[in-house]
């Protein structure tokens, strides 16, 4: 039985226009994820967020710190990777029972992951134990050698007296600390300091 030629010149030009729709959508598709590539926010790909943070940081299995955070930026498109905090943290350092020895706080804080390193900035207080306070613009908290640094001006309240100075080296809880430049001390009645 042989088809009539009709038929077939009939279905070669359907198979044509088949072949030449698929090679089309084909093509228009590739235009299509090009516009869409070009036009994709990368950024946002990039990047993770959370709000309300709660990070605790341990070593041999004791918790040393927690940080927390309204808002958790966690930023991936750069070399380095950081964390980034722009709605303000506080971290509380604790002793093996889980007192808290001391206490940091700012408006905003970058994390950067492969250092350890903390950059926090804008209205920086560190208070301790014994009544002790820092205040100064800038301060990086390295979380791996459990120690604060700045190069920045600082000032020091204690129940006794009011340091004033240029860069700083302390442990973690605020309990030893030395300030690079001292620029003068004051001493003060402990009922005249702020707070008391």
């Amino acid at each position: 039985m042989s088809l009539p030629t009709s038929y077939i010149k009939n279905l070669t030009l359907s198979s044509y226009i088949v072949g030449l729709f698929i090679v089309l959508s084909m093509v228009s598709c590739k235009n299509d994820i090009k516009k869409i590539k070009s036009t994709l926010d990368r950024s946002a790909l990039n990047a993770e967020r959370a709000d309300e943070v709660n990070i605790i940081y341990s070593k041999e299995g004791h918790t040393k710190a927690q940080l927390f955070t309204k808002t958790f930026n966690h930023v991936q498109n750069t070399t380095p990777t950081y964390i980034e905090m722009r709605n303000g943290l506080r971290v509380e350092f604790y002793d093996d029972s889980l007192h808290v020895l001391s206490t940091l706080t700012s408006k905003y804080g970058k994390m950067f992951e492969d250092t350890g390193n903390v950059l926090v900035r804008d209205s920086v207080v560190v208070t301790n134990s014994k009544k002790e306070q820092l205040n100064t613009e800038e301060l990086v908290w390295n979380e791996k050698i459990q120690k604060f640094y700045t190069e920045k001006f600082v000032k020091i309240s204690t129940p006794t007296q009011i340091i004033y100075g240029d860069g700083l080296e302390s442990n973690q809880n605020f309990t030893e600390y030395k300030i690079t430049n001292v620029k003068g001390i004051i001493g003060v009645n402990k009922n005249n300091l702020p707070g008391q």
